[in-house]
């Protein structure tokens, strides 16, 4: 009996010059390397197989960030600590600071799906505001796919804590041309929704999950495979 063997076609996004080269991901497997030369500005770069590598750069790019202020922030600590030797033992714990850990304020979990591969966005407290990634939109929870039913200013996701320092995630249209939904419910442009963690959204061809901040992500996981069957 003869098996035909159905292709999947990818596409990756040349970092320089944004074209888009497709290739056959069945005859590779999870976690292998390859490298690519675009064919438009000849530019080389490498990706895994079942990962983003533009995510992983704007985290490591985040990493450094803080990494950067943790260390002028140390400085600082130090410099002061040199100009008043004198200080009294009262006033010595009144300095920042220097290594305060990031804080964890959620995650929203991109399932994949034909456009793009699974993605997990990192919130901040404020606005999150989540839309398809173009080179030179300024927006700060941007999504890496070519769904064109997803806006490059789509939706928003406010963080923020109440009197009892627990997260409260609310979410609203940008406005954009498609649609945010949860469940079958539309959101209207003047909707704030309150959202917890587990929320399934979907906006365009595209669904993310919002996986609260200290929450395991056993559940998102689960959720995200019940998607793709």
């Amino acid at each position: 009996m003869k098996i035909d063997h159905f292709s999947i076609v990818k596409r990756v996004r040349c970092p320089k010059c944004d074209n888009y080269i497709t290739f056959d991901e069945t005859r590779y497997v999870e976690g292998q390397t390859l490298v690519f030369e675009c064919p438009e500005c000849h530019r080389q770069f490498g990706i895994r197989i079942g990962t983003s590598t533009l995510l992983k750069t704007r985290k490591q790019e985040k990493l450094e960030q803080q990494q950067d202020t943790q260390a002028l922030n140390a400085k600082n600590t130090s410099e002061q600590n040199v100009a008043a030797p004198d200080a009294s033992p009262a006033d010595a714990g009144t300095a920042p600071a220097a290594d305060a850990p990031a804080v964890d304020c959620g995650t929203v979990v991109v399932v994949e799906n034909v456009f793009h591969y699974r993605q997990e966005l990192p919130l901040q407290l404020g606005d999150n505001v989540l839309g398809r990634y173009v080179r030179g939109t300024n927006i700060n929870t941007p999504i890496e796919t070519v769904d064109p039913s997803v806006d490059t200013t789509h939706c928003v996701i406010n963080v923020r804590r109440d009197r009892m320092g627990r997260f409260i995630y609310t979410l609203r249209d940008a406005p954009s041309g498609t649609g945010t939904f949860v469940g079958n419910t539309i959101l209207r442009d003047q909707d704030r929704l309150r959202i917890d963690h587990g929320t399934i959204i979907t906006i365009g061809a595209t669904t993310l999950i919002l996986q609260a901040a200290g929450q395991a992500d056993e559940e998102t996981t689960a959720v995200a495979k019940k998607q793709k069957r």
